[in-house]
């Protein structure tokens, strides 16, 4: 919420979808687990006000987006977002990558990274898993774009390792309701 605040009063930011798939998929990813689970969508809806965003608009174009690397392959949303080919069923989104490639004062953030990686994700899971052809990928997206590979290699870099300390803790977690949910069924059995 921190960044999505800093971002949405910085002069150079402007919305997009990428950037909007980000903070959905963030906000899905690190909440996991998080109980009641009921909780989520107003603790979502509270974070997007705060923000003065719409939290519909951000679940449509996330969802939208989606869909649309869901149904490309891989190297052809490589070469989408690498600019090299538009995509011509979509048009909002082809000119957003425009105004992303085209603005030098586009402002890059770690929400619209996780958002690429994302995409990558849906298209071909197996293409985050490799390094070498994730990282090319992302290269090339970079490259695309006018954005930093180094950063956005960086900041994905940061963003996997939470996850992998998300899923670790949650683990954790796990274990230790399961030891204390069977030192209690111990003492009960003990009284008895």
């Amino acid at each position: 919420m921190v960044e999505m605040h800093l971002l949405s009063v910085n002069v150079d930011f402007s919305y997009n979808s990428i950037y909007t798939l980000g903070v959905v998929t963030a906000f899905d990813r690190f909440m996991q687990g998080y109980q009641p689970e009921s909780d989520k969508a107003s603790i979502f809806y509270a974070m997007s006000q705060a923000v003065e965003a719409n939290e519909d608009q951000y679940h449509q174009d996330a969802a939208r987006l989606l869909n649309v690397a869901k149904s490309l392959p891989v190297n052809d949303l490589v070469a989408w977002l690498s600019q090299t080919n538009r995509l011509e069923n979509d048009t909002q989104l082809q000119a957003e990558l425009d105004a992303i490639a085209h603005n030098p004062k586009f402002k890059y953030n770690r929400l619209f990274a996780i958002g690429i990686f994302t995409l990558l994700e849906a298209s071909d899971p197996e293409v985050v898993k490799d390094e070498k052809g994730r990282t090319e990928a992302l290269n090339s997206i970079a490259r695309g774009l006018n954005i930093s590979d180094d950063k956005l290699n960086k900041d994905l870099e940061l963003y996997r390792s939470n996850l992998d300390k998300m899923t670790q803790a949650m683990a954790v977690m796990a274990d230790m309701l399961q030891a204390d949910r069977k030192k209690r069924e111990e003492r009960a059995k003990a009284k008895q």
